[in-house]
């Protein structure tokens, strides 16, 4: 394999995971450590990723602002991953809320499917459209001034009907998590605000999640990590990453 190919590889690997280690890429592409290493200098030096100890990671991006039927092709088994622990989580009777997610569309499949008696409280259309199969889940919608591009509710009619209950546990998409500064992020307004009121009325909000949104951000700040009781993801974060989580009591799941 030529350098530029392995280079390539390499970034691929940043972009799937958030992280290499120069242990893993030495085995992968049978050269030394020092081989590597100097693969991760030049790399860093062009902006494309920040060295670590024992490795590197991608540099924060912007989140990508994609419609509901394109971001429901990315990640797949990720988010089904995620999803599958969500549903386990949620008992018999309880109220829950879905918030605007894809991940959150196939948590809603599943429990459509698993006719599991609970009341799921909704401000998206394509877990109300999941939830519509006979079963024995009760489905609240929200309502509220529709978000074409969200395929949800959001705003103040919306927040107004949340403040309304009080939720046994919420699960919440995210934009992007920044372990630095300690903020929660999406990048609409009107959906931050949202979700403010949601995590309000929640005896217990959990973060649904890919491992690489660790690594990116939204424009607005919506929560800290003292509003959340546990985030899950599809894998481990970073050592570094899960220190300071720890330090929150936050659960990884």
């Amino acid at each position: 394999m030529f350098a530029e190919e392995r280079v390539q590889e390499i970034l691929n690997e940043l972009n799937i995971n958030g992280k290499v280690t120069v242990k893993d890429l030495s085995s992968k592409f049978n050269v030394t450590e020092d081989c590597i290493r100097k693969d991760l200098r030049n790399l860093e030096s062009k902006g494309f990723l920040k060295k670590t100890y024992g490795g590197a990671i991608q540099k924060r991006k912007t989140a990508d602002i994609d419609r509901v039927p394109d971001r429901m092709q990315i990640n797949t088994f990720a988010k089904e991953k995620i999803a599958e622990k969500a549903f386990n989580l949620i008992k018999d009777r309880e109220t829950i809320f879905l918030d605007i997610s894809t991940t959150n569309i196939l948590l809603a499949k599943l429990l459509a499917n698993s006719n599991k008696p609970v009341t799921v409280v909704t401000n998206m259309t394509d877990i109300v459209d999941a939830l519509s199969k006979e079963n024995n889940i009760n489905v609240v919608c929200t309502g509220g001034v529709l978000n074409k591009f969200l395929d949800g509710f959001t705003g103040s009619s919306t927040i107004e009907f949340i403040n309304k209950y009080k939720f046994d546990k919420a699960f919440v998409g995210s934009s992007g998590v920044d372990i630095l500064d300690n903020n929660i992020t999406t990048f609409d307004i009107e959906d931050g605000n949202t979700k403010k009121a949601v995590i309000n009325s929640s005896r217990e909000t959990y973060l649904v999640m890919e491992n690489n949104k660790f690594y990116y951000d939204g424009p607005y700040k919506f929560a800290t990590f003292k509003d959340i009781k546990g985030i899950l993801t599809d894998s481990a974060p970073e050592t570094d990453i899960s220190e300071v989580l720890d330090e929150f009591n936050i659960n990884i799941i």
